[in-house]
């Protein structure tokens, strides 16, 4: 073999065993995330050829297929379509599906891993393939109640369970009917889809856990106050000057009181009043006390600057890497540039305040089962990790018990019910409508439910609408079905 030859044989040999390597990589070890991977419309069009599993609450169908007499085999169908349209989103015949139709696909289409063999039987047996059903975690009358209490307002409510993370209850307005987006007519489903993403009031967005991403407002006064009391340097009776207005070092921008004036009256406010009477002056000086690396280190305790996944994709809570000493005075009462908060974000809050300071993973599944039953995955309750002593937790609840029964959240009282919470309304800009606020839970002395609502564009009301004035009655009456059932 002349040298030549041989070059040309090397050559020939690494082709082939590059090609053997690759195949291998994309066969076996890639498999399972290639078809998982949404982006892969051929397993969502396989979809169709099977009966896709169905999606329950309380083990009644939110989401499930049904024989169909047109080129598809199976119709998606979606019960109570705009109630579920957050938990269970769409599958469009073109396109990419959304919410649990699009992170647990690999399951509702039969096509994990962990479904081999079982298809394999069904195939053996003569039965038609079907994929697996996924129980989530919603629970009909929390999910009922969040919608009835949310009204016409434009905005969110999610309820969370604070020992385990599971979300019991997903409502954002205005949605959608998924129906809509799951006809078998792909002009059709283009169309309504462009109408949709047109629509000034953005249907589309989930506003639990994205969507405009809104300043949280004086929610994040808890935040703050957490910084303080696990500083060391810091007690509810910590006291502050309690001017009527203050100027931020450096600027002319002056900060104010909701209510203007001072704090209560006198020349000193605790911090325990502050957080019940919700005033800003004495959160900002706080919080250029504080600095504004504590207070980050703080919030991503919490969860801020993390994505989670519920297993659908949620948007990152952010509080900037870098702020100067008036941003930081701003972000202590949850208003300035880059600092913005989902309501999932919110409820981690107090779920973990609730919960002796242990802030969970957010989840929205239960479990995924096989058709013959067998339990593919089941959830289990994970640590996000500590974010506050339970000391600092316990002083939190007393003191958040008092806003909600001689504050600023007094609109939240429940009747024989100890309840916990704080509201806010954060500035939009000099003259859009604020966004209202309210997170807390429920009983205080045995948390069972971690609540927060969200509500846009002022509630209607513009600069007029406050967060207790709209938003801590809305969580009232979700609490009250709930505690109730």
């Amino acid at each position: 073999m002349n040298r030549e030859l041989k070059r040309v044989s090397i050559v020939a040999f690494l082709m082939f065993l590059t090609l053997l390597v690759s195949s291998t990589i994309i066969q076996y070890v890639q498999a399972e995330a290639l078809a998982a991977d949404p982006r892969n419309s051929r397993t969502l069009y396989e979809s169709y050829s099977i009966e896709r599993g169905p999606i329950l609450v309380g083990g009644e169908p939110i989401a499930y297929s049904q024989p169909s007499d047109d080129d598809y085999k199976f119709q998606r169908v979606y019960a109570n379509g705009p109630l579920y349209a957050p938990v269970t989103g769409y599958l469009p015949v073109n396109g990419e599906a959304t919410g649990l139709e699009r992170s647990v696909n690999e399951y509702l289409s039969g096509q994990s891993s962990s479904q081999f063999f079982d298809s394999l039987n069904r195939l053996i047996s003569g039965q038609d393939p079907m994929g697996a059903s996924v129980e989530v975690a919603i629970d009909p009358v929390a999910q009922q109640a969040a919608w009835d209490a949310l009204g016409d307002y434009t905005g969110a409510v999610i309820v969370t369970e604070p020992s385990t993370g599971r979300i019991i209850a997903m409502v954002t307005k205005p949605t959608f009917d998924p129906n809509s987006m799951a006809v078998h007519n792909s002009a059709e489903v283009t169309a309504t889809y462009d109408g949709l993403l047109a629509d000034p009031a953005d249907p589309l967005f989930n506003r639990a856990t994205g969507g405009d991403m809104n300043p949280p407002g004086s929610v994040f006064k808890l935040v703050v106050t957490a910084a303080a009391l696990e500083s060391g340097r810091y007690t509810p009776e910590s006291t502050f000057p309690n001017p009527g207005e203050l100027t931020l070092p450096g600027t002319d921008s002056i900060v104010r009181n909701s209510g203007g004036g001072s704090c209560g009256g006198g020349a000193t406010v605790t911090l325990a009043d502050a957080l019940r009477l919700s005033c800003n002056i004495p959160f900002a000086e706080l919080g250029m006390e504080l600095g504004d690396d504590a207070i980050r280190d703080q919030a991503e305790k919490f969860g801020f600057n993390s994505e989670f996944l519920i297993p659908t994709v949620t948007e990152v809570s952010t509080y900037p890497r870098v702020l100067d000493e008036p941003q930081t005075a701003l972000s202590a009462f949850g208003q300035g540039d880059g600092l913005r908060a989902t309501p999932m974000q919110m409820a981690m809050v107090s779920a973990a305040i609730a919960n002796g300071g242990i802030v969970m993973d957010p989840n929205l599944v239960d479990q995924i089962t096989a058709p013959d039953f067998t339990p593919l995955q089941e959830f289990e309750a994970k640590e996000f990790g500590r974010a506050i002593s339970e000391e600092t937790a316990n002083t939190m609840v007393g003191m958040m018990v008092n806003g909600v029964e001689n504050g600023a959240a007094s609109n939240a009282r429940i009747d024989g019910v100890s309840v916990a919470g704080k509201t806010g309304t954060a500035e939009n800009g000099e003259s859009d409508p604020y966004t209202l606020w309210f997170t807390g839970f429920a009983p205080a002395d045995n948390p069972q439910y971690a609540i927060t609502v969200l509500v846009e564009d002022g509630g209607g009301l513009g600069q007029e609408g406050y967060g207790n004035l709209i938003a801590a009655p809305v969580a009232k009456q979700v609490l009250e079905a709930v505690l109730n059932k």
